[in-house]
């Protein structure tokens, strides 16, 4: 059986970037993926480029396409309109997101993903995806805590489930393996995302809480200082961990394309076989 891959891009902050990620996508799209998620537009992002870019995507390609949705600082009504925007756009499949809380965005009438979850099914015709943390969400009790959100999650109708980034296979087979017991029909996609420099690192540690493995440890301390060798070694450690996922029997690997398309063409040669 072969394993499914997708990918996940951002739109740009301003209209103006829109050509670029345009560029991305046509490089994206001949690598045939099952789905191409977008970001929510964020910070200082115009709003709506997430719902124009997923329209764009599944127009120009018919690939389809998943519009993630966060709900900090939303209110019913904006959730109601961008729900309202995206039918229009015909995009039917949203990765429904708490978001991170900031002083701009403060928790209201949402608090939970499932709160959002909700919304999106009382206005119904939306397949609705939504996040698991092989590693626990930074903000959980335990891991266990974590897998009775998974179960809510699942109890609202969710069937795949998309990982946060890690580094080490075994926190998100563990995840897996204890999902499925639980939620028996569900899919759990292994997120992945390439490790590219030590700011990116850091970067990505600081915000998903994901830990890192010797081998990660000993790349960053040989290569870190080498922007070419660290790329390269980044890429062949994402290049691995799917390879070695997909033996554990996972059959659905999401790339984290950060929109470098000349990354995710290397990491794809790597695993074009698996697929």
């Amino acid at each position: 059986m072969k394993t499914e891959l997708s990918f996940e891009v951002f739109p740009p902050k301003t209209s103006d970037g829109i050509k670029k990620i345009y560029g991305c996508l046509d490089e994206l799209s001949g690598m045939n993926p099952c789905f191409i998620s977008v970001t929510y537009s964020a910070g200082n992002a115009k709003k709506g480029l997430t719902g124009e870019v997923c329209g764009y995507i599944y127009d120009n390609y018919k690939i389809p396409a998943v519009s993630h949705l966060t709900c900090t600082g939303a209110t019913s009504e904006s959730i109601k309109a961008e729900l309202g925007l995206l039918k229009e756009l015909k995009v039917d499949t949203i990765l429904a997101l708490r978001g991170d809380v900031t002083p701009e965005k403060p928790l209201g009438e949402y608090r939970h993903a499932t709160d959002l979850i909700k919304a999106v099914n009382a206005v119904g015709g939306f397949n609705v995806m939504a996040a698991c943390y092989p590693e626990g969400h930074v903000e959980s009790g335990s891991f266990y805590d974590d897998l009775s959100v998974i179960k809510l999650k699942y109890d609202l109708g969710v069937r795949s489930f998309v990982s946060q980034l890690f580094l080490d296979n075994a926190d998100f087979l563990r995840m897996r393996d204890k999902g499925v017991k639980i939620c028996s029909d569900a899919e759990f996609c292994a997120g992945i995302m390439p490790v590219l420099s030590l700011n990116s690192v850091y970067r990505m540690i600081t915000l998903s809480g994901a830990g890192l493995t010797d081998e990660m440890k000993n790349i960053l301390s040989r290569y870190g200082n080498n922007p070419a060798d660290m790329r390269k070694a980044g890429e062949e450690y994402a290049v691995n961990q799917i390879r070695n996922l997909v033996k554990e029997g996972c059959g659905h690997i999401h790339l984290y394309t950060m929109c470098r398309a000349d990354v995710t063409r290397e990491i794809f040669g790597g695993i074009s076989d698996l697929l």
